[in-house]
């Protein structure tokens, strides 16, 4: 089948608007709808200054976007369909067994969700199979990243051609697990620096200095597994499993289990505030969008 050339972006918050600026920027229209009183400025605006990102990374298309409150005609001749509905199972639910019965078959239906699972999302759809979870890592018009499950392998395989043509690098999961990959192994990092923080062992700001400039760096060559490979020296993954895993071992062994009482949400929030040192979110978030251009540019592998 021939790739995609209309977009229906159904839900157009922070992850809605930043997938319609990646589609429009590689030369796809986009129909996009959300019923907010307040979505078509936010979408616009974002769309715009994310855009300008984007070609600053090479990518010169200029598709056409088109917003309407009214989803039926938003679905009225898309050749893919990217959800982005808020987190909520009977909400998604609802929707896409709405879309499902305004589609015909063949269009794909690609939901973003974080956490919840694909299986009970469709069981009201009829076309179950042309259902995928694509979960991409905010700001997805930045992170390549693209989580995808279905049980299709054939619409499994026109998405994974798809998001790469929009220079996404999709990874397949051999079956669903809340959390997928990505954010399995970022609620695992994100638990041990809460408990650092529940312990008094460092502030804030030196625990996440602490993987910026150090383990983040690596991870963005390597992942986990590779890295250990090469900490193993000429004998590898064999060689650490051998001489270090006991240390790993150990090391799992005092990993932490914090909660959120009221002292440690307060440390938090102090703390993160220290770390912001006054500026705002939108200052914040420019600062990391300018890192993560660079880090891409990098990162793009030849071709």
């Amino acid at each position: 089948m021939t790739s995609p050339k209309t977009i229906a972006v159904v839900g157009c918050g922070t992850v809605g608007a930043s997938w319609a600026a990646l589609f429009l920027a590689h030369g796809l229209d986009v129909r996009a709808t959300d019923p907010k009183p307040e979505a078509e400025a936010y979408l616009r605006s974002f769309a715009q200054k994310a855009m300008a990102q984007l070609r600053d990374l090479g990518c010169a298309g200029e598709g056409q976007l088109h917003f309407t409150t009214d989803l039926a005609e938003v679905l009225q001749g898309a050749d893919f369909v990217q959800e982005n509905a808020p987190e909520n199972e009977d909400l998604k639910r609802r929707l896409l067994a709405e879309i499902d019965g305004r589609l015909p078959p063949e269009v794909i239906v690609a939901g973003s969700t974080s956490s919840l699972l694909r299986s009970r999302l469709v069981q009201d759809c009829r076309h179950k199979g042309r259902h995928i979870t694509a979960h991409p890592f905010n700001p997805p018009h930045l992170i390549p990243l693209v989580e995808i499950v279905g049980e299709d392998t054939a619409v499994v395989e026109r998405a994974v051609a798809f998001y790469r043509s929009i220079g996404r690098r999709p990874v397949v999961l051999n079956r669903e697990m809340p959390g997928h990959i990505a954010n399995r192994l970022s609620s695992a990092l994100w638990r041990e620096a809460v408990y650092l923080v529940e312990q008094g062992v460092a502030s804030v700001a030196d625990i996440d200095a602490a993987i910026t400039h150090g383990p983040g760096l690596r991870w963005a060559a390597v992942g986990p597994h590779m890295a250990y490979h090469l900490g193993g020296g000429e004998g590898g993954i064999r060689h650490y499993l051998e001489h270090l895993g006991p240390s790993q071992v150990r090391r799992w062994a005092s990993l932490g289990s914090p909660s959120f009482d009221d002292a440690t949400r307060a440390a938090l929030i102090e703390g993160v505030l220290e770390e912001a040192g006054g500026r705002s979110i939108a200052e914040l978030e420019a600062e990391r969008d300018a890192l993560l251009q660079a880090i891409v540019r990098i990162r793009r592998e030849p071709g």
